[in-house]
């Protein structure tokens, strides 16, 4: 039985255990500044980058790994006879799904791309069940399958204290339902079906509250939430307040608050936080 990598991108939120204690495969997104390309996790930690986008001129440009780059990864993983396994955001918002077949087309060895129709902890609920499977030594077929099963029941919802950067990055277009008001509109937003959809409208912090503490009853009211991932863009006492009602509320689930990524960060913009989990 063929052995098989684990692969993804830096949109994902894991920790740097897990990504040791898996070997999973992190290839970083790029974001350019003023005229100035960081890499995501290797020139500009999470913390530099919202300092960072708050000082800009205009908003910072997100790029997807080069077809390339993923190419010699590819090869590099697969040269021993391996194949690999690249799990990699929501095509909605980043091409870098696409970079990623593409690059998974030109590679000598096998690999299988999927899109996970999810990115930050959503995304980490497939990638760590993956890499469960694959140490259990299931093969392809049946490591994808339980990946569906983990995203059939994953949800992810944002909060967005302002609109700005979904408009300027021009993903506002692609938003479901939309406002035509943007005056001080606090937004719910939701992942579903790979695609960005609002739930909810509001003015003022009550709004983005309010559903948080909704998002926390109806979690503890499931009883079988098997992970939870509070991240945020800027924000951060707020976010770890609603980590903090999580512990209280599932005392016993796996909970990870951590700032999400600048490519996730540039278009939520600061002040946003999302709250993912996936029950079983």
């Amino acid at each position: 039985m063929a052995n098989i990598k684990l692969v993804t991108d830096s949109s994902i939120q894991l920790t740097q255990e897990e990504i040791a204690e898996y070997g999973i495969h992190v290839i970083p997104l790029s974001i350019m500044i003023d005229s100035t390309v960081y890499v995501d996790g290797e020139t500009i930690t999470r913390a530099e980058f919202m300092d960072k986008m708050a000082a800009a001129q205009a908003l910072p440009k997100t790029s997807q790994p080069a077809i390339g780059t993923f190419l010699d990864v590819f090869n590099e993983l697969t040269a021993d006879g391996s194949e690999v396994l690249a799990v990699h955001m929501l095509e909605a918002i980043s091409g870098t799904v696409n970079s990623a077949r593409q690059a998974a087309e030109l590679c000598k060895g096998q690999v299988t791309v999927i899109d996970s129709q999810f990115t930050d902890r959503a995304l980490a609920f497939q990638v760590l069940e993956a890499a469960k499977c694959i140490q259990a030594g299931k093969p392809m077929a049946e490591v994808i399958k339980r990946m569906e099963q983990v995203r059939d029941h994953t949800k992810l919802v944002m909060g967005v204290s302002t609109l700005d950067n979904l408009v300027k990055g021009g993903r506002i277009s692609r938003v479901s339902g939309m406002l035509s008001s943007l005056l001080n509109i606090k937004v719910i937003l939701e992942v579903t079906g790979g695609e960005l959809k609002a739930l909810q409208k509001g003015r003022g912090m009550k709004t983005l509250v309010n559903f948080a503490d909704k998002t926390v009853a109806k979690m503890a009211a499931l009883g079988n939430v098997k992970g939870v991932g509070v991240s945020y863009a800027g924000g951060k006492a707020f976010a770890e307040s609603i980590g903090e009602k999580v512990r209280a509320a599932l005392p016993d689930t796996a909970l990870l608050v951590q700032p999400t990524d600048p490519v996730i960060a540039t278009h939520t913009g600061d002040g946003a936080f999302a709250i993912t989990y996936y029950v079983d």
